[in-house]
């Protein structure tokens, strides 16, 4: 692993507890990037129960990984992964997604599986790219996070990393009306505000 990948990974599993034995879910966790420094600050303790849509990567995955629980699947599908497997909720949920690309409603569906399997005082993280925080995708992941945790805190950027990313650090998920209603609430103050800017241009 290069050394700004190296400590992007670090950034991301940062929530993951140093003694017990947590549930960590990984999504997206692709060529294993996360996964491998999950397993090291986990030392076999716990579950870690890593998605990935991609058969052949999930397979390398399970090869390389025999302690994790590498799952051939969606995200949308994580709330019955976990009961699947008989474990109630996730201590931390730790996202290799490419978040500033999906649609709405691909967003939204996912962040509330998310919320959804997270425990009470769980915690979530997810990195986006420096140079997308523009993109209106981007910002729209940025309120959603918003509306559905309590705390939403944007770590410092790493530059070595390629290309430059940051991570956000997600804490206690909201109930699910709650998170619904500001969302809608964030929706529309966007929308006022896009509306604005046109007119006065």
């Amino acid at each position: 692993m290069a050394p700004g990948a190296r400590r992007l990974a670090t950034e991301v599993v940062l929530p993951v507890p140093e003694s017990g034995d947590p549930v960590v879910v990984e999504l997206g966790a692709g060529a294993g990037v996360f996964t491998g420094l999950i397993q090291e600050l986990l030392g076999g303790r716990g579950h870690h129960l890593a998605v990935e849509a991609d058969p052949r990567l999930a397979s390398s995955l399970a090869a390389r990984h025999p302690r994790a629980r590498i799952l051939n699947d969606d995200a949308s599908a994580l709330p019955q992964l976990l009961a699947e497997y008989g474990l109630g909720a996730a201590d931390v949920v730790i996202s290799g997604l490419p978040w500033a690309g999906p649609d709405r409603a691909t967003q939204r569906t996912t962040l509330d599986c998310v919320r959804r399997v997270l425990a009470p005082q769980g915690a979530f993280t997810a990195f986006g790219y420096a140079h997308a925080t523009r993109l209106t995708s981007a910002r729209r992941f940025r309120r959603m996070l918003g509306s559905s945790f309590e705390e939403v805190i944007p770590g410092r950027t790493v530059w070595g990393s390629m290309p430059p990313a940051f991570v956000y650090h997600a804490r206690r998920p909201r109930p699910r009306k709650s998170a619904e209603t500001i969302d809608l609430l964030a929706a529309q103050l966007a929308s006022r505000a896009a509306a604005a800017t046109d007119m006065r241009f």
